[in-house]
């Protein structure tokens, strides 16, 4: 079973992404859901513990953690510490049943892959990208946010750059619907020839529009 990772800063575009995997067939574990639902399960006892006062009616209230955490970065390894495990757990239960059902490709869709390391533990890696200046428009778009908080969540990822200098595969998002489907359909094409336990040496879809 190959498993792509599928990585991108904030407003890049990686959601829309997951979906286009997910319609083509193919199983996607999303961290980031898997969070929202440990904020209203298993995480709220140990998160209210490290930091009280920031759930509400048995959930974490996002707000309020982030406000706690945000560019504190001792504070947010606390946090880290607490969720990612469970996270991984999640992830490994998504991967043995997947395997169990005789998947040939999954998807882990992490939003700080590069930053944890998760790179380790995928064959190959696809970046979703677009240019500068269409992410911090879709980003400042989003209810309640500032450039200053904008900041603060780059500065805790990977650089844009960085991240396309790593991939195997790119998709860049900034060109379209239809021309991210097409690069993930190519992409999807290359993984079905990779054998279980093989690394892409950088088949890169696309780097730039054009």
């Amino acid at each position: 079973m190959i498993i792509l990772g599928l990585t991108g800063s904030i407003g890049m575009g990686k959601s829309t992404t997951a979906a286009m995997f997910m319609a083509r067939g193919v199983p996607v574990h999303e961290a980031d859901a898997t969070v929202h639902r440990l904020y209203r399960g298993a995480a709220v006892a140990p998160i209210e513990a490290a930091f009280p006062g920031t759930t509400r009616d048995g959930t974490v209230d996002r707000d309020l953690l982030s406000a706690r955490v945000l560019g504190r970065p001792d504070e947010i390894r606390r946090l880290e510490a607490i969720v990612h495990p469970l996270v991984r757990a999640e992830e490994t239960a998504f991967l043995d049943a997947a395997r169990r059902s005789g998947r040939p490709v999954v998807v882990l869709d992490v939003p700080l892959l590069f930053e944890t390391g998760g790179e380790a533990r995928v064959h190959a890696v696809a970046v979703v990208s677009a240019d500068a200046a269409v992410q911090r428009t879709r980003v400042l778009a989003r209810p309640g946010m500032t450039e200053a908080k904008l900041d603060a969540i780059l500065a805790r990822q990977v650089p844009d750059a960085e991240k396309r200098r790593r991939a195997h595969f790119l998709i860049d998002t900034g060109r379209g619907l239809a021309a991210a489907e097409a690069q993930v359909d190519g992409i999807l094409k290359v993984v079905a020839q990779m054998s279980s336990g093989t690394t892409a040496r950088r088949p890169l879809v696309s780097r730039r529009p054009g």
